[in-house]
């Protein structure tokens, strides 16, 4: 999977993305993907701009996270994922990735 992949698999999924007046970035070595949840409709973009709570991950754990295969904690228990920043956020997490 690409980042153009993820972030349109992002797009399409906004529309059950909450308005928590908060923003998103997942950072890939690829590249980051941007989810701004502060307004009625979410942006996403793929802008490196600072935001409320950054997941640092791969594109293979964020497959394996989506897919069910890997269990959210388990990968921030084993270093796969590191969170920045509001926790709060990150916990809002699992509802948006589908898992």
């Amino acid at each position: 999977m690409t980042l153009q992949e993820i972030t349109a698999q992002f797009e399409s999924q906004s529309g059950n993305f909450p308005s928590i007046g908060k923003s998103i970035k997942f950072q890939f070595n690829e590249g980051a993907v941007f989810i701004d949840l502060n307004g009625t409709t979410p942006q996403i973009t793929n802008a490196d701009t600072e935001a409320d709570c950054t997941i640092t991950t791969s594109i293979e754990t964020m497959e394996q996270l989506r897919s069910g295969s890997l269990n959210p904690m388990m990968a921030i228990m084993s270093g796969k994922i590191i969170v920045k920043g509001d926790m709060s956020v990150a916990m809002k997490l699992q509802s948006m990735l589908g898992a």
